[in-house]
C-alpha cells in the first residue's frame, strides 16, 4: 500500500519537475535496509531527519529517516518525495550527495545515499581556513549548478552546516533538498504558502513569502559567516545580544572592531599578509549576501566567481 501511494506521488513530482527525465531510481526493499542498518540502530539526528549508517554490498551507505515532528504524515511524505526529486537530479554532480535509491516500502520514503566518511559539516569546528576557502567555493559552485543547470531554477531553501556533508577527502557533499521549490516558467520567484525559519532565513522571504535565486544567496552568506567566525548557529555569545549573527557581525564591522569576529583559530594559523586578505576579502563577500534587500546582493554565480578569485590570490 505504502508503495504504491508513495510511487504515485514520487512519479508525478518527477513529471512536473523534469517531464519525467532523470537519472534511474533505485528502489530497495524494507527488508533491505532494515538488515543494512541493523534495524535501524544507532542514528545521527540532523534537525527532520535521522541519518543511519548501514552495509549493502559490504559497502558503507548513508539511510535517511525523516522525523513527523509537528507536521503531519502527509506533509513529511512530500518532503521526503521532493528530496529524492531533487537529489536524482542533482547526483551527478561532485558536490552533491550522491542518492544510491530509495524504499517506497515504509509510510514515509527512505533515501539511501553514498557514505560521507566525516559525516555533517557542523560536527566540524577546527578546520583550516584552506579548507574552509576551498568548501565555500565547492558549495557555491553546487548551488550555481541548482540555480542554472537544470530545466528551471531549484532553490535549495535549507542551506545551513547541517545540509552538508564531508567525505574522506572533506569535499562537501549538499544535501536535504526536502523543502526546495522549483520557480514556476516565466516568473522570477515562487512560494508555497509556507514559511520555514532558521538562522540562515532571508529577512525579504520572511516578509514576503515569496522565494527567489537571492534567498539562497542570503542564506549562503550566512554560512560564509559562519566558516569566518566559528561561531555555531545558537552560540550564546552572541545571539543573547544581537538574535542573529548576521547582526552580530555587522555591529562589529561598523564599529570598526571587524577583526574581533575572526576566528581565532584562523588568527593562530600565522598565515601572513596573503591569508588576511583572504579573510578580509571572504567577509565582504559575506556581508555582500547578507544585505536586507535580495536585488542589492550577488548572483550566486558572481559569489562562485569571487570565492576562487579569492582562493586563488595566494
Amino acid at each position: 500500500k505504502s508503495f504504491l501511494r508513495n510511487g504515485g506521488i514520487l512519479l508525478e513530482d518527477l513529471i512536473a519537475s523534469s517531464n519525467g527525465k532523470c537519472n534511474p531510481i533505485r528502489n530497495f526493499s524494507a527488508e533491505e535496509l532494515i538488515t543494512a542498518t541493523n534495524n535501524f540502530h544507532s542514528s545521527h539526528s540532523i534537525l527532520t531527519c535521522c541519518i543511519y549508517k548501514g552495509y549493502l554490498d559490504d559497502r558503507p551507505i548513508i539511510v535517511k529517516k525523516f522525523k513527523s515532528l509537528t507536521r503531519g504524515e502527509d506533509e513529511v511524505r512530500s518532503h521526503a518525495i521532493r528530496d529524492i526529486v531533487i537529489a536524482t537530479q542533482m547526483s551527478n554532480h561532485k558536490n552533491v550527495l550522491k542518492l544510491l535509491g530509495c524504499c517506497l516500502e515504509f509510510p514515509v520514503p527512505a533515501l539511501v545515499h553514498e557514505y560521507a566518511a566525516n559525516g555533517p559539516l557542523n560536527d566540524h569546528e577546527f578546520l583550516p581556513w584552506k579548507i574552509r576557502l576551498r568548501i565555500a567555493k565547492e558549495l557555491a559552485h553546487a548551488l550555481t549548478y541548482l540555480h542554472t543547470a537544470l530545466s528551471r531554477p531549484v532553490i535549495h531553501r535549507d542551506i545551513g552546516s547541517h545540509s552538508i556533508f564531508l567525505d574522506q577527502d572533506f569535499v562537501p557533499k549538499f544535501s536535504n533538498f526536502s523543502i526546495s521549490i522549483t520557480i514556476p516558467p516565466h516568473q522570477s520567484h515562487a512560494s508555497d504558502g509556507r514559511k520555514y525559519t532558521s538562522v540562515y532565513s532571508d529577512p525579504e522571504y520572511m516578509e514576503s513569502g515569496s522565494v527567489t535565486e537571492k534567498s539562497d544567496v542570503y542564506s549562503f552568506g550566512v554560512l560564509l559567516l559562519n566558516f569566518i567566525t566559528g561561531k555555531k548557529d545558537e552560540s550564546d555569545v552572541w545571539s543573547r545580544k544581537y538574535q542573529t549573527l548576521v547582526r552580530y557581525v555587522k555591529d562589529h564591522v561598523v564599529n570598526k572592531r571587524g577583526t574581533k569576529i575572526v576566528d581565532p583559530n584562523i588568527l593562530r594559523e600565522g598565515g601572513g599578509d596573503g591569508q588576511a586578505q583572504q579573510v578580509e576579502a571572504f567577509l565582504t563577500l559575506a556581508l555582500a549576501c547578507t544585505r536586507n534587500k535580495g536585488n542589492e546582493r550577488p548572483d550566486m554565480i558572481d559569489v562562485a566567481k569571487e570565492l576562487r578569485r579569492i582562493e586563488k590570490s595566494i
